[in-house]
């Protein structure tokens, strides 16, 4: 069924909605919390509560991409689930991804008038001058909390070149944060 169709459903709060959903999205929504958690029963949990939220927003919610609405919503419980843990779950990938990004990222103390969401558009327009390669990795481990070494399998990169251009990335990243006025 395509993702129309399935916001139809919704639309009319038809249960068969959840079902479509599960059954297209689902396996997606799980990679994505078990990246981020580590945990098997945590994620399904964040999947399932996916599913509620997305239930509660659609209507009158008619997101333009389905897949990126219901991912976004899924890595957010998923990283409160892993906020609420107090960290006693969290998986080396996404520790080491919040670490290595730590560097670039400005520190709320040093500038406390710097919103996230003008930060995150930063990125997004950062993103959107990097190569596909590289955008698409950069994604898949800041965003989906892939492994190095199943980005490398993904795009049949070696793990050295994933590690390299995620290097270069963040570098280039730190610059241009620099270059708009964004102190790291």
């Amino acid at each position: 069924m395509d993702d129309l169709m399935i916001i139809e459903l919704y639309f009319a709060r038809d249960e068969q909605a959840i079902k479509e959903t599960d059954i297209k999205y689902g396996r997606l929504c799980f990679t994505v919390a078990i990246n981020i958690l580590g945990n098997d029963e945590d994620s399904e949990e964040c999947v399932n509560d996916t599913y509620l939220s997305v239930w509660n927003k659609i209507p009158p919610t008619r997101p333009n991409n389905f897949m990126a609405f219901i991912c976004k919503i899924t890595r957010n419980l998923s990283i409160k689930r892993l906020d609420y843990n107090k960290a006693r779950k969290r998986t080396p990938e996404s520790f080491v991804s919040f670490t290595e990004l730590e560097d670039v990222l400005p520190d709320n103390s040093i500038m406390p008038e710097i919103e996230n969401a003008e930060i995150g558009k930063l990125i997004s327009e950062f993103l959107k001058h990097e190569k596909p390669e590289s955008r698409a990795v950069f994604i898949r481990k800041y965003w989906f909390f892939d492994s190095v070494s199943d980005i490398a399998a993904r795009y049949s990169f070696t793990e050295s070149k994933v590690k390299n251009m995620l290097y270069h990335s963040r570098n280039k990243l730190r610059e241009y944060l620099k270059k708009e006025g964004i102190e790291v």
